[in-house]
């Protein structure tokens, strides 16, 4: 089976400074695949130009085997920016049936996502009452309207207490077993625990990818944080 997300030679430029360079990699399908660095490493560049709503400068990218933008992966990619990207004078359950018609998706797909991220009470509550971690709870249900084949979360869990972290990541993990394919963004190291695969950044570049266990082994630690520091420092003072 192809890869849900195929990336060759990537570059994509900002002010004339190249953002992402020549970068390569893909995303399994059926895992969570979590893109990790730095803030400002070019994580949400990647899934911009994943998503299609980034202007690149040279480069393929593939997505469900189509080139990424393309009208007929619309319905088929969900993806959550860093705000929220619901309104605020809208409930739960108004900003649900909204994108549902925009999509073109039966009435009760509404009432799905709301059970899937754990908001099947509280769809009458407007959005702008709500705390950062039920926000992106209604993001997320809205990402899920269709039930779409691919993920693309750009740091869902910034901000949030570890309850409501542990929580969203359990819903992902059901989703994938559910046949999503998940890629998700975060600069919290012990996240990475939690992935079937790692996508390491730094600076526009990928600096590993592969399995959590893998990376422990490479680098002679249990711990992913510092793990991923020793990467950086071999990059610094290899030839």
């Amino acid at each position: 089976m192809e890869d849900a997300v195929v990336v060759r030679g990537l570059e994509v430029s900002r002010g004339g400074q190249p953002v992402i360079r020549d970068l390569s990699l893909s995303v399994a399908r059926g895992t969570v695949t979590g893109l990790l660095g730095p803030s400002g490493c070019g994580k949400s560049t990647l899934m911009r130009s994943i998503v299609g709503v980034q202007r690149v400068a040279g480069g393929e990218v593939t997505v469900l085997g189509l080139p990424a933008g393309s009208p007929a992966l619309r319905p088929r990619v969900g993806y959550v920016t860093q705000a929220p990207s619901v309104y605020g004078d809208l409930t739960v359950e108004e900003n649900l049936s909204h994108f549902a018609r925009l999509l073109g998706v039966p009435a009760g797909e509404a009432a799905r996502a709301m059970g899937t991220v754990g908001l099947g009470d509280s769809g009458g509550r407007r959005v702008d009452r709500m705390s950062g971690g039920q926000r992106t709870r209604v993001s997320l249900a809205v990402a899920l309207l269709g039930d779409p084949p691919l993920l693309v979360l750009d740091e869902p869990t910034v901000g949030l207490d570890p309850v409501l972290r542990r929580d969203l990541w359990a819903t992902f993990r059901s989703l994938v077993v559910g046949g999503a394919t998940i890629l998700v963004s975060s600069h919290v190291m012990d996240e990475a625990a939690e992935c079937d695969t790692l996508l390491l950044m730094r600076e526009g570049s990928l600096v590993a990818a592969e399995t959590p266990d893998a990376l422990r082994a490479r680098t002679g630690t249990d711990d992913l944080g510092e793990a991923f520091l020793r990467l950086l420092e071999r990059e610094e003072v290899a030839p």
